[in-house]
């Protein structure tokens, strides 16, 4: 196990993502369960959380004071942050502090603002591939952080799989396709099964028909960076075949300006909720 390379963390929500991202730090030795506090208001994840010998607390300004050089994780819901900025602004800690957030469509800017203390604000989205250590991370710099602090949220982030660098004025886009994108896969897999069974074959082998072809396709993706996926598509398909048949269906039905809109929905709905929630909180 490598050396932890980050230091004094305090994750506020324990859930899916939270939890993911401690697990996969642990894992990589990138966090020292002695150094990590996670905030966690339900007791039954706190107990869980605490198996992997990290300190667990539902009061987050006593966490807040307890480790006043901490870096903070906000992996909490959108809609919770205005309660959770005020209580930790309110919590009498130190500023300047490194700031992590996996909160989709809260801007680096309010997270700053809200905060009132000089945060070094960071922001990744992740997807629920963190789970498996297989996520596709986006990160943006936001007010105050330089290029330490990416560094070290790239070194954590990478803990649960691959990270890109972006701008964070593309935030919103990245969910849509990150965030979002693993929700598309599986909505070809439904499909996918659906058509198996139609043409023949029992639920269970239809089932595993399609997830074997869809990892096998996902890992010639990753091992053939250097070739397009519309290159990968093309040594499948031989003219005239079976597979040209299905492609030319799918291509006639839309298919691939259908995704194209998918994501430009899903960017946009994250402007539309991001905006809300700067009113409303």
């Amino acid at each position: 196990m490598t050396r932890a390379s980050f230091g004094p963390l305090i994750v506020f929500g324990g859930g899916v993502m939270g939890s993911a991202i401690v697990r996969g730090g642990l894992a990589a030795g990138v966090l020292d369960a002695g150094c990590v506090t996670i905030c966690e208001p339900d007791a039954s994840k706190r107990a869980a959380l605490a198996a992997l010998g990290v300190r667990t607390t539902a009061d987050h300004a006593h966490a807040a004071r307890a480790a006043p050089d901490a870096a903070w994780l906000l992996a909490v819901k959108p809609q919770s942050f205005a309660e959770l900025a005020r209580q930790l602004a309110g919590a009498g800690v130190s500023s300047g502090r490194l700031v992590v957030s996996v909160m989709a469509g809260v801007r680096a800017e309010r997270i700053s603002h809200e905060l009132g203390l000089g945060a070094r604000v960071v922001r990744a989205m992740p997807n629920t591939a963190a789970a498996v250590r297989r996520s596709m991370t986006a990160i943006a710099t936001g007010p105050g952080a330089d290029q330490t602090d990416l560094a070290q949220v790239r070194a954590l982030m990478g803990a649960i799989g691959t990270t890109v660098t972006i701008d964070e004025s593309l935030m919103d886009a990245a969910t849509a396709v990150v965030g979002s994108g693993p929700a598309y896969v599986y909505l070809l897999a439904e499909a996918m099964t659906r058509g198996a069974r139609e043409a023949g074959f029992e639920g269970a082998t239809a089932d595993a028909m399609v997830r074997g072809t869809i990892a096998g396709a996902a890992a010639m993706l990753e091992q053939h960076a250097n070739t397009s996926p519309e290159g990968l598509r093309a040594m499948v398909t031989s003219k005239g075949g079976t597979t040209a048949a299905a492609v030319q269906v799918l291509i006639e039905a839309g298919v691939p300006g259908a995704v194209v809109r998918a994501v430009l929905a899903a960017r946009d709905r994250g402007r539309e909720l991001a905006g809300q929630s700067s009113r409303t909180d």
